[in-house]
């Protein structure tokens, strides 16, 4: 099938890979600008750009995808469906409307729950037990359009963002597959979402990870790894930004006063919640590198019955 590929980060790059492993013929590729990246704000090219370069693909950057130029160029290509993974622009009707075959999109989670920018995150912040993948023909609302194909997988106990991310992007990858096949053959399923069981994956900033230590250790948990590894939940000790890598739910009987360290040793930072004790056990403070605990003590002080956040 001759498909015109749209997609921008990390995730994007395994369902790519599997559209020409697949002998499927990628036309051409539409992707973020080169943006200003790191602390040294060099402009690099986004991780799809750079992998449809390696297959000499054709590679456009539009600022904006509704831009009359770009949308008369992409009219005049040759294709039969367009495949949208993380693109990160809101396609108009005009591009919705030119497939034969259909708009089809990878989404990072299971659908109707978690629509939106950031499924892979807020499924382990809110302590979800699963979540998966799901593809869609795709319309003109954010991620509502008809279902094709969904598959699970399990949230482990001590998953990170990170680590479902690239489990999530190859399964995508997989998924993908399934259903470009299903309808090179007309046989692909199409069954509404049920507005009443969905929910909205908001945008992250690094303002999502401020920690409020009135809520439970489990919350705060959750949060840690679902922030892991951007933005990196955090704090403030002593006026300075601290970044929690890394923590548990301690299992401790102890005074209980929301943010207050209660105990500093080579195991971490144990500190008061709302409910129950967080054992925090790697950290990074400013122009410092991410360390342990027990690293970060050996050279530095941490101080017991500090208020956190304050």
């Amino acid at each position: 099938m001759k498909i015109l590929f749209m997609g921008t980060p990390d995730f994007a790059v395994s369902c790519l890979d599997a559209l020409y492993k697949n002998d499927h013929e990628v036309v051409a590729v539409v992707t973020q600008p080169d943006r200003p990246k790191g602390r040294g704000k060099k402009v690099l090219p986004p991780p799809v750009k750079i992998r449809a370069m390696e297959y000499g693909t054709e590679v456009l950057q539009p600022e904006k995808i509704k831009d009359k130029a770009y949308i008369e160029k992409i009219k005049n290509m040759d294709f039969d469906c367009i495949v949208v993974v993380a693109f990160g622009q809101i396609l108009p009707k005009e591009i919705l409307d030119l497939p034969k075959k259909g708009c089809i999109n990878v989404h990072a989670s299971l659908l109707p729950k978690y629509r939106g920018a950031a499924p892979i995150n807020w499924v382990i912040v809110n302590g979800e037990e699963k979540t998966g993948i799901t593809t869609i023909y795709m319309n003109d609302g954010i991620d509502t359009g008809d279902m094709i194909l969904k598959e699970e997988v399990a949230i482990e106990k001590d998953m990170t963002a990170g680590q479902l991310h690239d489990i999530l992007s190859e399964l995508g990858a997989k998924v993908l597959i399934e259903t470009i096949d299903l309808i090179s053959l007309n046989k692909a399923p199409r069954t509404p979402q049920d507005d009443s069981e969905s929910c909205y994956a908001s945008i992250l900033s690094s303002k999502t990870g401020l920690i409020d230590w009135q809520n439970s250790a489990k919350d705060i948990y959750n949060l840690v790894r679902g922030l892991n590894p951007w933005p990196v939940a955090y704090t403030i000790y002593k006026g300075k930004k601290m970044k929690v890598w890394k923590c548990k739910i301690a299992e401790i009987d102890k005074e209980n006063v929301p943010g207050k360290i209660l105990i500093v040793d080579k195991s971490g930072i144990h500190v008061g919640t709302g409910d129950g004790i967080l054992l925090i056990e790697e950290i990074q403070l400013p122009n410092s590198r991410r360390m342990t605990v027990d690293e970060y003590i050996r050279g530095n002080s941490l101080e017991k019955s500090v208020i956190l956040g304050e």
